[in-house]
């Protein structure tokens, strides 16, 4: 089946997650919320700036040989269509026309967004968030900590309760991001802790009805959610795992595009 024929059948899109280590990204059918193709992931390049990353999205447009429209995730606030911050990617993003710059590098209509926006917009349509009312908190735990806060299934955007200041003096995703545990070798255990103190501050701050944990080491879920004691809300794993800033993205693009 070439790439038009997926187009016209399923109204795919392309959907790119990046990250601060990884660049990954699938065509998806924005009407099931499933991957048309096999994920392919390029190491995000190093140091990571917006002409060294753009060149890395086109070479994953080009490997999908794709023609239309697409969503990409940026680890950032996005605001119409900028970069206002740079977590875990090169400082030169902050205040960047990024959403130029990877159309540009593309040749192609691009729609930006936040990552852990496009996860919490996944998970909302189409997994553990779907049709629940109250407030949802989305923590991606990777190379930082993305957060999205989903009230009676609307996204709240660009909220960075990764950054929030603790247990002291620093930040959120330096004492309990995924990349935090394989840096310092924690034992699952030992790394439950940690986050378990993070879910008590944030139910301190915010009172969510249910926290829904993705990234890739939400596929351990098993391993560290039983672990969490105290909470006052259920903690779940993401049903899309690491394919919901991919998913997320794409829908983002399906609705600003008006596919």
């Amino acid at each position: 089946m070439t790439q038009t024929s997926v187009n016209a059948a399923t109204k795919a899109v392309l959907g790119i997650d990046i990250g601060g280590s990884g660049i990954k990204g699938a065509p998806v059918d924005v009407q099931t919320g499933e991957l048309l193709g096999e994920r392919i992931r390029l190491d995000t390049p190093q140091p990571s700036t917006p002409q060294a990353v753009a060149t890395t999205v086109r070479q994953l447009v080009e490997q999908f040989d794709w023609k239309g429209p697409l969503g990409c995730t940026f680890p950032a606030i996005v605001h119409n269509g900028v970069t206002m911050s740079a977590a875990n990617v090169d400082k030169s993003w902050i205040q960047a026309p990024a959403e130029q710059i990877l159309a540009d590098a593309v040749g192609l209509p691009v729609k930006l967004v936040n990552d852990a926006d496009a996860a919490g917009l996944a998970e909302v349509v189409f997994g553990a968030a779907k049709g629940l009312t109250g407030k949802t908190l989305v923590l991606t735990l990777g190379t930082g900590i993305g957060s999205a806060l989903i009230v009676d299934g609307k996204l709240i955007t660009n909220t960075e309760f990764g950054h929030v200041i603790f247990p002291k003096d620093d930040i959120a995703e330096k004492y309990c991001s995924a990349k935090v545990k394989e840096d310092l070798d924690l034992k699952y255990k030992q790394y439950a802790m940690r986050l378990n103190e993070y879910l008590l501050h944030l139910q301190l701050l915010l009172s969510p009805d249910r926290v829904i944990i993705g990234g890739g080491i939400s596929k351990k879920h098993d391993k560290f959610i039983p672990e969490l004691t105290g909470l006052r809300f259920p903690v779940v794993p993401a049903a899309l795992k690491n394919d919901a800033g991919i998913v997320g993205a794409a829908l983002e693009a399906a609705n600003a595009f008006g596919l």
